[in-house]
């Protein structure tokens, strides 16, 4: 008879996250699960267990992730930590590889085995190396530690089954999959006052297609509105196709609507697009940016795009710089074609030189810059409510973000106050000048 495993508590754990905003919503839910039997802290030297909450998107990511592994690694060997356990997409995806070639860490956990990992701390602690890599699934609950002060993100689906020929997250994640809305509105109840709530997913626009009670983005966004606790929502990658009448509408009639949204376009030349298995195309996707902008005043637009795909020809190239000049997105975010082993593009002929990426890339970034410019000085003289996130030693001044900044990917506004700010507030801060992708003013009292 196989002997009990002792129930190990009160261990000092230290968790580095990774990857994108879905992966720190699941690396919230996990500090949930673990304060229920151990204490966070936040320094890792401190730390007997560290858990590395890993993003294995493009091979970059991977290489981050594994040398992060590897960092959190020396302090187990040099006796400082007890435990070292890695989670999320690289196990998820090469557990295989990992296993053997990562003898450092004691466990793995995949995508949707947050809910273990106190057991799994159980069992390593018993002298065992565990895998406890499952298929990916539902969430892991809605408790949740916030790593984010006055704003939160919401998890709404999690997957992908759009299958684009680039893209590995179909074979990490698994198909789409939608939270139920009773669960979502549960877990902003328990995040207490959100004064941004900002809905994330593989692609929002998509929520509730799958789910038995079928539902939509729109419905949820005037669920989470009733919420007393939120303040305002924002919303990230939606894709164009599925942008409907009703969504622009509640954009129009929902006074929490954040004007702001964010539209993954990847190309604007139809042939690439094809390739991308994108559906839509260039001429379309300049129309309903024109739609957006004419029926949500001020609205601002961010999109993300990638070049040197196989088969992006010069000419391809300039139409989609072309497309930046006429579409006056806000903010636009740009990556290098990472040939990833396992997609349909990795086979694809007409593969394009990294040197050609790397130049193609400056152009783009150069394009924008001249847009972002333009947007940000017909700003100045306006007065924004502004969300106070810190001060900047250097600067000695104050910063945060309006209602067109989103956080991590948009600038900042610095701003100058002769009375002390409080963090996760709001003021009103009237801009004074444009710094390249970022603004300066001064609060208006």
């Amino acid at each position: 008879m196989k002997e009990l495993i002792k129930d190990v508590t009160g261990k000092r754990v230290g968790v580095i996250s990774l990857g994108c905003d879905k992966n720190r919503v699941d690396t919230e839910k996990m500090l949930g699960i673990l304060s229920e039997k151990h204490t966070i802290v936040n320094d890792i030297e401190k730390a007997q267990i560290i858990i590395v909450n890993t993003c294995a998107f493009l091979e970059s990511s991977r290489k981050e992730s594994v040398n992060e592994t590897l960092s959190a690694a020396t302090y187990k060997q040099n006796g400082c930590a007890e435990k070292l356990i890695v989670t999320g997409c690289l196990p998820q995806k090469f557990i295989g590889e990992l296993w053997k070639g990562l003898p450092e860490a004691d466990a793995f956990l995949g995508v949707s085995d947050y809910g273990r990992i106190n057991d799994v701390i159980n069992e390593i602690y018993a002298g065992d190396r565990v895998n406890a890599v499952g298929a990916p699934c539902g969430e892991c609950g809605i408790k949740r530690v916030a790593t984010t002060d006055g704003y939160a993100y919401l998890k709404i689906a999690d997957g992908c089954s759009n299958h684009c020929t680039y893209c590995l997250i179909p074979k990490i994640r698994g198909k789409y999959r939608s939270v139920p809305k009773e669960e979502l509105i549960n877990e902003v109840k328990s995040l207490g006052n959100v004064r941004e709530l900002i809905l994330v997913a593989q692609d929002t626009t998509k929520y509730g297609e799958d789910l038995k009670e079928k539902s939509s983005l729109p419905e949820l966004i005037r669920a989470l509105s009733a919420l007393s606790n939120v303040g305002g929502i924002r919303l990230l990658y939606c894709y164009p196709e599925n942008i409907t009448e009703e969504l622009i509408n509640e954009f129009r009639c929902n006074a929490k609507m954040i004007r702001y949204i964010d539209i993954p376009l990847q190309h604007a030349d139809d042939r690439v697009l094809k390739l991308m298995n994108r559906k839509g195309t260039g001429a379309e996707y300049l129309a309903l940016i024109e739609k957006l902008k004419r029926e949500i005043p001020g609205i601002a637009i961010r999109s993300t795009f990638i070049t040197g795909f196989p088969g992006e020809t010069e000419e391809a190239f300039d139409k989609l710089v072309e497309f930046l000049k006429k579409a006056q997105l806000f903010n636009a975010g740009f990556f290098k074609y990472s040939r990833e082993e396992g997609t349909a593009a990795y086979n694809l002929p007409d593969q394009i030189k990294e040197s050609v990426k790397t130049a193609r890339l400056k152009k783009l970034y150069s394009a924008q810059k001249k847009i972002v410019l333009k947007n940000n000085k017909s700003l100045v003289g306006k007065t924004f409510k502004v969300f106070a996130e810190g001060f900047d030693d250097d600067r000695l001044v104050y910063y945060g973000r309006a209602y067109f900044n989103a956080p991590d990917v948009d600038g900042k506004i610095y701003f100058f106050s002769s009375e002390e700010v409080e963090y996760g507030e709001f003021y009103n801060v009237k801009l004074t000048q444009a710094d390249g992708y970022d603004m300066i003013g001064e609060r208006v009292l």
